[in-house]
């Protein structure tokens, strides 16, 4: 399920920054690290506990998605990738403040679907991941591990 969130992250930000300030190659690049930041902090978010913000980002009846953590550092780190690709300070921000909230609305929507071909994409699938004889923190940062 993860590499499932992990491509459609970088489908949607690719999809999103494409008439930025960037060329193609470092939009595709910038996309691809911004979701790989996204799948770092999830798993970290996992491993230390922070279930109940997974859950909040990603439904609607969390806190505002601009309040969760989870958001706020994916929208940092996605503001970094785009000054380092060359792009100016003010038009990262801007860029990272829509492309991190497009983002997680559209994860949002197929966390939230009852649609078949959205089926993998299930927030007790994560809990469950880490949940019963997880084995401590060894064994439960063994089986964040093995999900990637």
């Amino acid at each position: 399920m993860l590499e499932q969130l992990k491509a459609m992250a970088m489908q949607r930000m690719a999809s999103k920054m494409m008439s930025n300030a960037l060329g193609a190659s470092e939009t595709n690049e910038a996309a691809e690290a911004g979701s790989n930041a996204l799948m770092d902090i999830v798993k970290s978010q996992i491993a230390g506990g922070g279930m109940s913000q997974i859950t909040d980002l990603f439904t609607s009846g969390g806190a505002s998605m601009e309040n969760n953590g989870i958001f706020q550092e994916v929208q940092s780190k996605m503001m970094g990738i785009l000054q380092n690709k060359g792009m100016s300070a003010e038009d990262a921000q801007s860029e990272a403040a829509s492309t991190t909230t497009d983002l997680i609305s559209g994860l949002r929507e197929k966390f939230e679907s009852k649609e078949e071909a959205d089926s993998a994409f299930d927030l007790n699938n994560i809990a469950g991941m880490l949940g019963g004889n997880a084995g401590g923190v060894g064994g439960m940062l063994n089986k964040v591990k093995d999900l990637f």
